[in-house]
C-alpha cells in the first residue's frame, strides 16, 4: 500500500505561476494538487489530454471552452482534451482544486 500525505509533499509553482502539490504521476494519470490564491486566475490554455477538475476547497469561476460556471466546494468539472480551459478565484478565501488529467500527458 502506498500512502501519500499532502502535508509532507514539498510544494512548488507550476508554469501557470500557481501553487501545486503532485499528487500521483503514473502512464495513466497525472493528479495535482493546486492552491489558487483568492484574486489569481489561471489563463485560458488547452490539454492534449481529458482532465477532471474536483474543488476542495472555495469558489471559482471555471470556463471550458465557451462555457462559463461559479463552482464551489464538491463540484466535479470535466474539460474534454483539446478543448480551452480557465480559472479564476473570484473569493477572499483559496480556491483548491484537484486536478487529474487522463490519462497523463506524454512528455515532449
Amino acid at each position: 500500500m502506498k500512502i501519500t500525505n499532502l502535508s509532507e509533499k514539498e510544494s512548488f509553482v507550476n508554469p501557470r505561476g500557481v501553487l501545486a502539490k503532485k499528487v500521483y504521476k503514473t502512464e495513466f494519470a497525472d493528479i495535482t494538487h493546486l492552491t489558487v490564491a483568492s484574486g489569481q486566475s489561471i489563463a485560458s490554455h488547452v490539454t492534449p489530454v481529458d482532465v477532471l477538475f474536483y474543488v476542495l476547497e472555495g469558489t471559482g469561476i471555471c470556463e471550458i471552452g465557451d462555457e462559463k460556471a461559479t463552482v464551489g466546494k464538491d463540484a466535479a468539472i470535466d474539460s474534454p482534451k483539446g478543448i480551452p480551459h480557465a480559472w479564476q478565484n473570484v473569493s477572499d478565501k483559496n480556491l483548491v482544486i484537484l486536478v487529474m488529467k487522463l490519462p497523463a500527458p506524454k512528455a515532449v
